[in-house]
C-alpha cells in the first residue's frame, strides 16, 4: 500500500506530545496591531486541543496520532 499523505498545514499548526495529547497555538498571532492583552500573554504557548477535533486530526496527521 502507498504511504498516507500528511496535511502540511496541520503539521505546522499542531504538535503531538509523547503521551499522545495534541497541542495548538492560540489564534490571532498573525495580526501585529490591536492585539488583546489575553492574546499577547498566550502568544508563545501551546494549548491543548479539544477532543471533538480528534477524528479530523487523525485524518490530517496519520503518523502523528496513534
Amino acid at each position: 500500500m502507498p504511504k498516507m499523505k500528511t496535511h502540511k498545514g496541520a503539521k505546522r499548526r499542531f504538535k503531538v506530545t509523547g503521551n499522545g495529547h495534541v497541542l495548538q497555538a492560540k489564534q490571532g498571532r498573525g495580526v501585529k496591531r490591536n492585539r488583546h492583552k489575553r492574546v499577547r500573554r498566550l502568544y508563545g504557548k501551546m494549548l491543548p486541543t479539544s477532543e471533538t477535533n480528534r477524528h479530523h486530526l487523525e485524518v490530517a496527521l496519520p503518523y502523528g496520532l496513534k
